[in-house]
């Protein structure tokens, strides 16, 4: 949970500080950005939902694995985006798009038990790149950490002058 809630405040910090400057991204576009950043950890779903059970319905070989990766986090961003008006596609994409390759970026400074990460670039590439291994997912700190700097951007941006 802590590592789900940290994929969500960076996307957070990062669209707020933005927002500042780009006028038409205000709140709900940042939360949608937001949303993107829980796209890699839909294959934690397989806890509630095994994938030998999907693969039996489906009749298909099936694995979450792929949502972990570019090609997963472009795939399901394209999906939601289909879920607004065509006249925000490329808006939604944008940051939903965002908002996974952040997350996938924070699991690429996890510690990795052979130094390496995941295939994150799947399915441009299968290389794992070398990880400086800076935290383990379930390392507190790192979400207090996130929880601080989350809340001086949330005091500043009440701060900040509305847009009209």
């Amino acid at each position: 949970m802590a590592d789900l809630l940290t994929h969500l405040l960076v996307p957070y910090v990062l669209l707020t500080v933005a927002s500042w400057r780009v006028d038409w991204l205000d709140q709900r576009w940042v939360v949608v950005g937001m949303g993107g950043a829980a796209i890699p950890d839909l294959v934690k779903t397989e806890i509630v939902l095994n994938e030998g059970i999907v693969e039996t319905f489906l009749g298909v070989p099936f694995s979450y694995a792929p949502l972990s990766t570019l090609g997963g986090v472009l795939l399901v961003a394209g999906v939601i985006t289909l879920a607004f008006e065509k006249q925000h596609w490329r808006r939604v994409f944008g940051l939903v798009t965002f908002g996974g390759v952040t997350s996938l970026l924070l699991d690429g400074l996890r510690v990795y038990a052979d130094g390496r990460a995941s295939a994150y670039l799947y399915p441009i590439t299968n290389w794992r790149p070398p990880t400086p291994s800076l935290y383990v997912s379930s390392d507190p700190r790192v979400l207090v950490i996130a929880l601080g700097i989350a809340g001086v951007v949330a005091l500043v941006d009440r701060r900040q002058p509305a847009s009209e």
